[in-house]
């Protein structure tokens, strides 16, 4: 019988430290990405709020039209340009 003596391997140190700077740029990549999300729905914030601020304006004006084109001088206005005229109680008829 042989004598087989156990041999050992050297332990590696290299496999730690490996593991750890694969760790470390992991966690870097994750950070980094984190942080462009980040920067980016800060955009689309900013962004939204504008087009908010654009639509609110739009709509603002949109009432200022609206109160123009219904104000009572301005039809009295068109009426007389075609000839109407208001309507005596006379010919004012009352539906049941």
């Amino acid at each position: 019988m042989t004598r087989r003596k156990a041999v050992r391997k050297p332990r590696s140190t290299l496999t730690p430290w490996l593991l750890l700077i694969v760790f470390f740029v992991a966690e870097l990549l994750v950070f980094s990405w984190c942080r462009v999300q980040y920067v980016q729905t800060g955009y689309d914030i900013d962004q939204v709020k504008q087009e908010r601020r654009q639509l609110i304006a739009l709509h603002h004006e949109l009432q200022v039209e609206e109160a123009r084109l219904r104000s009572p001088e301005r039809i009295r206005r068109l009426a007389q340009k075609r000839g109407l005229v208001m309507p005596d109680s006379s010919h004012v008829v009352v539906l049941p």
